[in-house]
């Protein structure tokens, strides 16, 4: 088994009932690890399943050919957490419903700004992992599903935009959000004034306008590019990647097809977040499906994430 990236635990995997023949690699929450998570995801009923006469059935016993991948996330500072050492995907500020919203353009690109190292680290970390799978399924990328919850949302849709191999199977989002979507619409929409400023203390700074030293640094404002190219771009840029050369016209995730849920009651993540992250993947050319639910985030947990993900998605594998 080839080695981790730094940092990372090897992750948790659980081994198909039948033959192998497609993989899910879901991710776990702030605070939490693929211990916790994975074995409780997998083991608890679910129901609602279309056609099923299983009332007691699993994740597990409805996907036997599926092998299930639980990273678990590096320790790091966590900022919410008075610097707290926690298991968490990148480091960030609360989203809570009760958290003042920021009140100048500098004081949100520092809260922002908290989550570059970590979502930069992570989506290369996810990114060894999906290409181990794609490998072991012969290179059928169709065969990897990617998803995660709250915060392990968030990371995955990251990755999943930055992904330069082939469409995935799907990807499934449950209560979370996509981290910096908002400068993102603006930049796919051609909109230049990006809250003040896309960097703190640059009223004026545009991520594609032309420099004087820009012609021999993967110079992306050239010729047009479609919207969410630019959008990923500018994603790229802001995570501190380096930008190939040339970007291709369309991207994989755009062939990749989208689940994204959220619990309506859900405080520690507004649901709003997960909304405007389908709508956004949307207008991006996603093939999205959204599903809001009555409940807490506990129950969308084992509830709608098999229900109405992982079954609807079933039909189509490859």
């Amino acid at each position: 088994m080839p080695e981790m990236a730094p940092g990372y635990p090897e992750p948790l995997v659980i081994s198909p009932l039948d033959v192998h023949q497609y993989t899910f690699i879901l991710l776990h929450g702030q605070g939490s690890s693929a211990v916790k998570f994975g074995p409780t995801l997998l083991s608890s009923p679910i129901s609602g399943l279309p056609g099923s006469t299983c009332p007691e059935c699993t994740l597990a016993s409805t996907f036997p050919h599926a092998k299930f991948v639980f990273p678990t996330a590096s320790r790091r500072r966590a900022t919410v957490y008075k610097r707290s050492i926690i298991n968490q995907w990148f480091d960030s500020w609360t989203l809570s419903t009760d958290t003042a919203p920021p009140a100048t353009a500098l004081e949100r690109q520092m809260r922002e700004s908290l989550q570059i190292d970590g979502l930069r680290e992570t989506a290369t970390y996810l990114h060894e992992l999906l290409r181990r799978e794609v490998s072991l399924l012969g290179g059928n990328s169709k065969r990897v599903f990617l998803g995660g919850l709250s915060q392990g949302c968030a990371a995955s849709l990251v990755a999943l935009l930055l992904w330069d191999g082939g469409p995935l199977g799907a990807a499934i989002g449950m209560c979370g959000w996509l981290p910096f979507q908002r400068q993102m619409d603006l930049v796919a929409r051609g909109v230049d004034d990006i809250e003040e400023g896309a960097h703190v203390g640059d009223e004026d700074f545009n991520p594609f306008e032309d420099s004087a030293d820009s012609s021999d640094n993967n110079d992306i404002s050239k010729s047009p590019r479609p919207p969410p190219v630019q959008a990923v771009a500018f994603l790229m840029e802001e995570l501190e990647i380096s930008l190939p050369s040339t970007l291709p016209c369309t991207l994989p995730f755009q062939d990749t097809r989208l689940f994204i849920g959220h619990g309506v009651e859900d405080q520690k993540i507004p649901v709003c977040l997960g909304r405007e992250a389908a709508s956004f993947l949307d207008t991006m050319g996603m093939e999205v499906t959204w599903k809001d639910w009555l409940s807490s985030v506990f129950i969308g947990l084992t509830m709608p994430t098999s229900t109405y993900s992982l079954d609807s998605y079933s039909s189509h594998q490859n």
